[in-house]
Order: C-alpha cells, then structure tokens, then sequence
C-alpha cells in the first residue's frame, strides 16, 4: 500500500471466503504488476550523472518500466507515488549512512521519477489548477537543487564542510517531501472527486458497481485515500447508494465496505467526516436492514462491520440502532450460519453490543431477546483454523464479549441471568486458565472487571480463594497474580 509521506496505512477488513465479485483481487496479476517497479535503473542515471553503482544494493533499484494504462490517471498518480515514497525515504536512510554517490544517483532518479509523474499525468488528466501548476514548479525546482548539492557533495573531502552540507541536504529533502505531498494530494483529491461525481452522475448500474468498487479499491491504499474520499463527501454519494433498493445487493454491500473503511476508529482523523452526521440515520437504517436481507456471510460482515465503526464515531448511532431494534436483528443473525459463521463477523456484532451497552435501555432489550447467553457464548469463542489472523479475532470477541457483560451488569436483573447462566464461572476459568484466553492481557483485564461487576451484585456465586485472589485485591495485584500463574496438568 503506498501512503502519502507522513501517512499511515490502514488495515483492511478481514474477508474470509469467497469474495464479491467486484472485489476479486487476482493475486498474481497484482505480482506481475508489481514487478514493473522493481526492474534495473534506467539509462537516465548514465546519461546525467555517474555510472550505474555496482554496490550490491543497486539491485534494488526502483522505476517504473511499464508504467499504468492509458488514460488511469489514478494508477498512475499510486504507482509513480509509491515509487517516489520509497526513493525519498531509501534516499533518507542512504544520507544517514553518509554514503553520498548512492545518495547523489538516488537523486538524479528522484527527477525523473517526479519528471515523468508531472509530465505524464498532465498527458492524461484535465487541464491543471494553478495551484497544482506551483507546486509542480517548486517540487522540479527542489529536485534540481538536491541534484546539484549532492553532486557537489561528492566534490568535497573536508569532513566539517560534509557535515554542514549534509544538514543542507537534509533540509532540501525534507522539503521535497513536503511539496511531493501536496501536489500528490491535490491530484488524487481531483481524481477522486471525478469518481464521485461520476457515481452521482451515473443512471448505469454496471457503471455504477464498477465506480464503487474502484472507491473500495481506494481505501485499501491507506488512511490518506480514505481521508481524501471523506474529504469530497464521497461518505454522501455512498448513503444514496445504500438507501438506494433498486442497487443490486452486491453493490450495497461494496458501499458498505467503502463506509467501514472511512470511518474506521483506527484513522488520524474525523473532522472530514463532519457532513456524515447529516445523512447518519438514513445510513444506519440502510446497513440495519442490509443486515437483516443479507444472502451471505461476507454480505453480513460488510454492514456489520460498518455499523459497529459508526458506532465508534457518535453515540447518537447507538440510541438510533436500538430504536431500529438491532438488538433483535443482530442476535437472531448470530443464529443464522449463512450470515454469521466466523469470529470475525461476531467481533463486530459484538462490538455494536459493547458501544450500545453505554445506554441504560439497552439491558432490557438484551434480557428480552436472550442476550446475556449469546454473550456467554461469546467468551467461549475459539479459533477453526489457529491463524494468527483468526485468533486474534477470537481474543477481541472475547474481550467485547467480558466488556458488554461488565457494562450491561449495571443493571441487576442481568446480573443475576448472568450469574444463573454460570458466567462467573466461565469468567474465573478466564482469568486463571492463560490457554483459555489465548494469554491475552486485554481478555484478562477485561474479565476481572466484569466478574467484579457481577461479585458485587451476587457475591455468593463466587469462593472464598477465588474471592481473595480475584475480588478482594487491587485489579492490578489480581492481573499480576493471573497473568504469572503456571497451568497444572495434574
């Protein structure tokens, strides 16, 4: 994934199964791509400046030989970014190392790189801003003068001259970063925003799935392209598609991806998101019912998993779920192996039960529709396969699962179903048994809290050792106590 520079990536979701069709990812025909941007340094380096090194690390020399189709601006502006990213940072760790030829030819392919990006993607986009113009100017401008310095650099010999110099080198190449950054920025914003008017604009529905898909693309490349498509209010453009019932379920399904992304908790921002809040509750209603109508598990996940990150983002979501009774459609689903089959779709049904529990109403809701034993079962969630991937998901739902239990338990009546459904028990087995929580920390906290909750409304559900050890003290002096214990197999 390539990231504008001082960005962060961003996980994707995890998709097990077979996928929708319009988000098949042929692995590899994505290699083969790839492998355009690892092949030899191009003659331009022997042309305007030294020799190809013969170090054993210009073997890793990056440029784009085939280069994106004609007329994709966007895979254009990914991979040539990409190839830029990965240049200024190996030029950072080359300078670091005082080795100033690989340093002075890294910057010479650094030009043409940035060359070939401006001049290329003037050839296939509409007619530049003036501001996109400045910035092109300024950004050739730094990488003529890290050029220049670097190849004077080579010249130099006096140690207190290099040191100062390297100082000035660093300074050019942190601002050619920067301006590498806005301009990447501000065409892949105008890109993304031809994208969204174009779903807008559209009446065809292959189109239609084809652009949406393409946005879902998108967020796989990171936070930065998910903030650009909230940036543009692609958030917006999305709900008429969810709310929208003559779009074919495979299409709500990808919008409803293209919504979990961009507003995942995990991404630096939300100021973006702030027109969201405009169309949140016809959004919350088309996921609900996305939920409801979902043919298959993947279906499922994607609007779950979108609910329960809108969840996160404003607790108004959370009164608007239970007033849709998505308590009675998320547990009746939890029934359904067609919809609900693996830890990673209980993680995020889950995770919309822990952030509804806030809400005092919500007790009684889960009591009414059996609730509290779903929840039990969830802290017995074990993994089909011991990937690292699905265990992972199993400690979360069972993390989630001791939270909503802890939360929910603020009311006695769930205490004591709690209590009467043996939970305590599973609770303690929890805390002592390091093989049952996968010796999770996180499980661990989360289950001594919930069974103080519930020792503090039935106290006699629980033995005195297991009072004194796991009640009585400090969390802190029970989580240590936990977390060091040896497992018996006596």
């Amino acid at each position: 994934m390539m990231a504008l520079p001082g960005g962060r990536h961003l996980d994707s979701i995890p998709l097990p199964g077979q996928r929708l069709h319009l988000m098949q990812v042929d692995s590899v025909q994505r290699w083969m791509e790839d492998l355009k941007l690892m092949t030899e340094c191009e003659c331009m380096c022997v042309l305007q400046a030294k020799p190809i090194s013969l170090e054993e690390d210009a073997q890793g020399d990056l440029i784009l030989a085939g280069g994106p189709g004609p007329g994709d601006p966007l895979q254009l502006l990914l991979k040539r970014g990409w190839v830029i990213s990965t240049e200024l940072r190996r030029i950072g760790q080359k300078l670091a190392q005082d080795r100033w030829a690989r340093v002075h030819s890294m910057s010479v392919r650094l030009t043409c790189h940035a060359r070939s990006m401006v001049s290329e993607y003037s050839a296939v986009s509409r007619s530049s801003s003036r501001e996109m113009g400045q910035i092109e100017k300024l950004l050739m401008e730094k990488c003529s003068e890290l050029s220049a310095v670097t190849e004077r650099c080579l010249q130099v010999e006096n140690e207190h001259v290099l040191k100062s110099m390297k100082a000035c080198v660093s300074e050019t190449l942190s601002t050619l970063g920067q301006h590498f950054g806005q301009l990447l920025e501000l065409a892949l914003t105008r890109e993304v925003q031809a994208l969204v008017r174009k779903i807008d604009a559209s009446d065809n529905i292959y189109t239609m799935e084809s652009t949406t898909g393409n946005l879902f693309s998108l967020t796989q490349e990171g936070a930065p392209l998910c903030r650009i498509i909230a940036k543009v209010d692609g958030v917006l453009c999305l709900a008429d598609i969810l709310t929208d019932d003559s779009h074919s379920e495979a299409t709500r399904a990808e919008a409803a991806a293209v919504v979990a992304q961009v507003t995942s908790p995990h991404l630096p921002f939300t100021q973006h998101l702030s027109s969201f809040l405009e169309s949140m509750e016809e959004i919350v209603t088309a996921l609900i019912k996305l939920c409801q109508e979902a043919s298959s598990g993947e279906v499922f996940l994607l609007a779950s998993a979108a609910l329960a990150n809108i969840t996160f983002f404003d607790t108004m979501a959370c009164e608007m779920l239970l007033q849709l009774n998505a308590i009675r459609v998320l547990l009746e689903a939890c029934g359904d192996k067609q919809r609900v089959d693996t830890p990673y779709t209980r993680d995020q049904i889950v995770t919309i039960l822990a952030n509804m529990s806030v809400l005092e109403q919500c007790a009684s809701d889960i009591i009414q529709e059996n609730g509290v034993q779903l929840i039990m079962g969830m802290l017995s969630e074990k993994p089909r396969s011991g990937t690292p991937a699905e265990v992972a998901a199993c400690e979360r739902v069972q993390q989630k699962a001791a939270v909503t239990l802890a939360r929910l338990s603020r009311d006695p009546d769930v205490a004591r179903e709690a209590v009467r459904l043996s939970c305590m028990s599973r609770l303690i087995e929890l805390c002592r048994s390091p093989s049952e929580r996968n010796s999770s920390d996180a499980v661990l906290v989360a289950c001594l809290a919930a069974l103080r909750r519930l020792a503090g409304v039935c106290p006699e559900g629980l033995q005195d050792s297991d009072f004194q050890q796991l009640v009585q003290p400090r969390l802190v002096d029970s989580f240590l106590l936990c977390s060091n214990m040896e497992e018996s197999f006596v």
